[in-house]
C-alpha cells in the first residue's frame, strides 16, 4: 500500500481517529463514582464558585489546551472546511500529548466570519488553560489572534504564524554564527507573504534583523511602496513594503544573505542561489516540495550553503513540533496570561543553544545513525530529542515570569527536574543520584577513554558537574576524536603507552606477585590492558571510581578490578544489579551478571548489598527472595538455599529492612496475593528488591521485563566491591555511561 492507503487504514482502525479521553482517578467502586460525580462533585464546584482560580486545583484546566480551527487554510489542502480538518486537529492533539504531556480537546468551528470565531472561542475560556489556533486563513487569522489576546486571560497562540517563525529563528541564530555574519547586517528575501511569512519577518526583526533589510515577495513580485499606495496589497503586507523598483523573486534574491521560502515548490533555480551573497542561508520551507531541493541548493555553489527545509528526510528540518508543545508546557505551568514576544525569543534561543550540545545516541539512531553535530547540516535539534522539553519549557517559564505575564513563580531548577521526570520514572530516579553526585564530584577513571562514546560521556560528566573524568587511552587518538566531535574539551588523559607510571607497575606486581605476575609482566599488563591501569589507579587512590566494559566482554572486563581492587571487607562476592522502572514502579533485580549459582551465603550478601544500593536512590528496600516455590510449597536443594537465605536475613539484627521468601515472583509484587493468601509474610507491601535464585533466572527475568514489559533498565550496577567499579554492557549508549558514572560517584562519596 502507498502512504495514502496506509494513512486511511491507520485512521480507520478501531477505535477510529487518534485520541480518546481516559480517567486519571479510580472509577471502580460505588464510592469512586460518588466522588467523581454526584453527590461528591458538588464540593469542588462550590470551591470554584467561591474562588475561580481553584479550577486549576480541582479540574484538568491547567493542563488542557483547545486546538481550534475552521479548516479555512489547512496545510497543503487549502479551505476544506471545519469537518474535514478534524484529522489534522486530532493529530495536533497527539503531538501535544506525545511531546509535552498536554491534554487537548480539538474544536472544529463551522464559521467563516472572524467575529463569529472570536465570540465562540472567547466563550470557551472557562474550559481551557490555553488556546492553539490552527489552519485559519489570512488575513482573518491576524485579527482573530489579536482580538482574542486582548479579551482572554489565557494564552492564545496561532501556531501557523509563530511556530515557523520561532523554529526558523533558532536556525537563523545558529546559521549566522556559522557563516560569521551579523544579524543586523543581513539582507533577507521572503518568498510568500501569508500569515507565516509576515509573522516570521516580524520575529526576525525581534531577533535583531533590520526591518529595512527585509524584502518580501508575493505571487505578483516584490512588495513595493508603489504597490502598497496603489492598494495592490493588504494592510499586513504593507508593513514590509520597500521603496525599491518593482521586480520578481530573482531580482529580489540577488546579493541577499538569506532566502526564506514560505510559498510553493520549485520556484527557485540554482542561478538564483548563485546570485546570493557568499555563504548564503537558504530556508526553503514549502511543503511537501521546497522552493529548491536540498541537492540543487547545495550543488549550486562552491562555498557553504546553509540549507533548511520543512522535510524530515533532509538536514535542518524546520518542524513546528519543536515549538508549540514546549511553549505551551512552559506557559501552562506558570499560568501565563499570554505568549508574548519575550517568550518566543526565549524559545528560539533555547533551541539554538540545544543544537550546539552533544546529541544523545537514541536521537542519532532514530535518524539512521547519520552524524548529528553542530554545523551547516545541524543547526536545529531533531523533534525526537527528549531534551527539548526540559530545556525549552523552563526558558518559556522564565521569560513569562521576567516579563510579568506569569501568575505562578517557579523554582526553575526544580521545575526542570519535574519536566525531566515526565519523560519516565528512570529519569526521576537518576536525577536523585545526579544531584547527589554534583554535590561532591569524584575522579572517575574511564578505562576505554579513546572510545568516542567514552569521550562524549566524559564531556557530559564534566559539563554537568557530575564527575571529574580521567580518560585512559592513547592521547593522540583522544585529542583527534575530540576535534572530530567538535567538543570544546581539554580532558585529563592517562596514556598507558607513555610509560610514565612505574609506581603503578610496582603496585600491581606487589598485589599479584604470588599469582605469578612479575614486574615485567605488570608493566606489560598496564600498557596493553587499560582495565589493569584503571584498577591500579583506583586501588592507589589516584581515582575514586572506575568504569569499563564498553568494548570488552563482561567477564574479561570484570576480572582485572576483581584481581586488583577486590571485594569489600564485609563482602566475599560481587553482584550485578539492574534498576527497572515500569510506569511509576521501581524495582531492583539481582544478580543479573556475575554469580552463576549462588548459595545461601552469596544470596544473603547479594540481598544486603542490593538493599544498600536501593537506599542510595532514596528507596526504602523491601526484599523478596525469589523461587518457583511459595514458603515451602516445594522443598529441594534449589528452594532450600533461598529459604535459608531469607531466614538468615530475618534473624540478623543488623538487617533493618523487611525481607522474606522463598516466594514466587507474582507473590512478591502483587499486593492481593502477598497480603491475602500469604498474610503472614514479613512484607507488608509488594517487594521492590527482587533477588533471583541464580544468574540464569536473573538475566532472563530482567530482559523479559525490559523487552516485553516495557521496563527501562539502568545498570548493571556492581555491588560488593571494595571501591566503586562498574562494568558496562558492550554497546551501551552515552547516557548509560553517564548514569553508571553518576552511581559510581555516589558510591565514592559514601566511601
Amino acid at each position: 500500500m502507498g502512504l495514502d492507503e496506509d494513512s486511511l487504514e491507520y485512521h480507520e482502525r478501531e477505535p477510529p481517529g487518534k485520541i480518546e479521553i481516559s480517567t486519571t482517578k479510580p472509577a471502580n467502586t460505588q464510592r469512586d463514582l460518588s466522588l467523581a460525580y454526584s453527590p461528591g462533585v458538588a464540593e469542588p464546584c462550590r470551591r470554584i464558585a467561591d474562588n475561580p482560580d481553584d479550577a486549576y486545583k480541582y479540574t484538568a484546566k491547567g493542563n488542557l489546551v483547545g486546538v481550534i480551527s475552521n479548516g479555512s487554510a489547512v496545510l497543503g489542502l487549502g479551505d476544506i472546511g471545519a469537518q474535514a480538518s478534524k484529522p489534522v486537529m486530532e493529530g495536533k492533539g497527539v503531538l501535544f500529548k506525545r511531546f509535552a504531556d498536554i491534554d487537548v480537546f480539538d474544536i472544529e468551528l463551522d464559521f467563516e466570519d472572524a467575529d463569529d470565531m472570536i465570540e465562540a472561542i472567547d466563550a470557551m475560556e472557562p474550559t481551557f488553560g490555553g488556546i492553539n489556533l490552527e489552519d485559519i486563513k489570512a488575513p482573518e487569522c491576524f485579527e482573530i489572534e489579536e482580538r482574542l489576546g486582548e479579551r482572554m486571560d489565557i494564552p492564545v497562540f496561532h501556531d501557523d504564524q509563530h511556530g515557523t517563525a520561532i523554529i526558523s529563528g533558532a536556525a537563523l541564530l545558529n546559521a549566522v554564527d556559522i557563516a560569521d555574519k551579523n544579524m543586523e547586517d543581513l539582507e533577507i528575501v521572503f518568498s510568500g507573504a501569508g500569515a507565516s511569512a509576515i509573522a516570521t519577518a516580524r520575529f526576525y526583526v525581534s531577533l535583531g534583523v533590520e526591518k529595512d533589510n527585509i524584502t518580501m515577495c508575493d505571487s505578483s513580485g516584490i512588495i513595493t511602496e508603489e504597490r502598497a499606495e496603489a492598494g495592490d496589497v493588504n494592510e499586513f503586507k504593507q508593513e514590509f513594503a520597500q521603496d525599491v523598483p518593482e521586480g520578481d523573486l530573482a531580482d529580489a534574491m540577488e546579493g541577499t544573505d538569506v532566502f526564506v521560502g514560505l510559498s510553493v515548490g520549485g520556484i527557485v533555480s540554482q542561478d538564483m542561489v548563485r546570485s546570493m551573497a557568499e555563504d548564503p542561508m537558504v530556508f526553503a520551507m514549502a511543503n511537501p516540495d521546497p522552493e529548491i531541493s536540498y541537492e540543487d541548493a547545495k550543488a549550486a555553489r562552491d562555498d557553504t550553503v546553509i540549507m533548511a527545509t520543512g522535510r524530515s528526510d533532509y538536514p535542518n528540518q524546520v518542524n513546528n513540533v519543536l515549538g508549540f508543545p514546549f511553549i505551551f508546557r512552559g506557559a501552562l505551568d506558570v499560568r501565563a496570561t499570554d505568549i508574548n514576544e519575550e517568550m518566543k525569543i526565549a524559545a528560539a534561543e533555547a533551541l539554538a543553544e540545544l543544537a550546539r550540545q552533544d546529541v544523545p545516541d537514541a536521537v542519532v539512531k532514530a535518524y539512521g545513525d547519520q552524524p548529528l553535530q553542530f554545523g551547516p547540516d545541524y543547526i536545529i535539534p531533531k523533534p525526537v530529542d527528549p531534551r527539548v522539553l526540559f530545556q525549552v519549557a523552563p526558558a518559556i517559564a522564565e521569560a513569562a515570569i521576567d516579563s510579568g505575564v506569569a501568575r505562578i513563580d517557579l523554582d526553575l531548577d526544580e521545575y526542570a527536574e519535574r519536566l525531566e521526570a515526565r519523560l519516565g520514572k528512570s529519569r526521576e530516579m537518576m536525577r536523585i543520584m545526579i544531584n547527589k553526585a554534583k554535590s561532591d564530584p569524584k575522579r572517575v577513571a574511564l578505562a576505554e577513554g579513546d572510545d568516542e562514546k567514552m569521550i562524549r560521556a566524559a564531556y557530559q560528566m564534566q559539563e554537568e558537574g557530575i564527575a571529574e573524568p580521567v580518560l585512559i587511552g592513547d592521547a593522540a587518538t583522544i585529542e583527534r576524536r575530540i576535534g572530530t566531535l567538535g567538543l570544546d574539551y581539554d580532558p585529563e588523559i592517562v596514556d598507558p603507552t607513555a610509560g610514565e607510571h612505574p609506581e603503578y607497575a610496582e603496585r600491581l606486581h606487589q598485589l599479584r606477585k604470588r599469582k605469578g605476575v612479575t614486574l615485567n609482566e605488570a608493566e606489560s599488563l598496564l600498557e596493553t590492558d587499560p582495565n589493569y591501569l584503571g584498577s591500579v589507579m583506583v586501588e592507589s587512590d589516584d581515582a575514586d571510581a572506575m568504569l569499563t566494559g564498553l568494548t570488552h566482554h563482561y567477564p574479561s572486563a570484570l576480572r582485572p578490578p576483581l584481581e586488583v581492587i577486590g571485594t569489600a571487607p564485609d563482602a566475599e562476592y560481587a553482584a550485578g544489579v539492574y534498576m527497572l522502572t515500569i510506569d511509576n514502579q521501581v524495582v531492583f533485580v539481582a544478580d543479573a551478571t556475575v554469580n552463576q549459582d549462588p548459595g545461601t551465603e552469596e544470596l544473603t550478601e547479594i540481598a544486603r548489598h542490593t538493599a544498600e544500593l536501593a537506599r542510595d536512590f532514596n528507596v526504602d528496600p523491601r526484599v523478596a527472595m525469589l523461587s518457583y516455590s511459595n514458603f515451602g510449597s516445594v522443598e529441594n536443594e534449589g528452594t532450600r538455599k533461598v529459604s535459608e537465605a531469607a531466614r538468615d536475613l530475618r534473624e540478623d539484627d543488623a538487617i533493618d529492612f523487611p525481607v522474606d521468601g522463598e516466594m514466587q515472583a507474582d507473590t512478591a509484587i502483587v499486593e492481593d496475593i502477598l497480603t491475602g493468601t500469604y498474610d503472614f509474610a514479613d512484607l507488608e507491601e509488594p517487594a521492590n528488591v527482587l533477588i533471583f535464585p541464580n544468574l540464569e533466572a536473573g538475566n532472563i527475568g530482567y530482559k523479559l521485563l525490559q523487552r516485553l514489559g516495557g521496563a527501562e533498565a539502568i545498570g548493571p550496577m556492581l555491588v560488593g566491591m571494595d571501591k566503586p567499579v562498574h562494568v558496562l554492557q558492550r554497546g551501551d549508549e552515552v547516557k548509560d555511561i553517564v548514569n553508571l558514572a553518576t552511581v559510581a560517584v555516589v558510591d565514592a562519596q559514601e566511601e
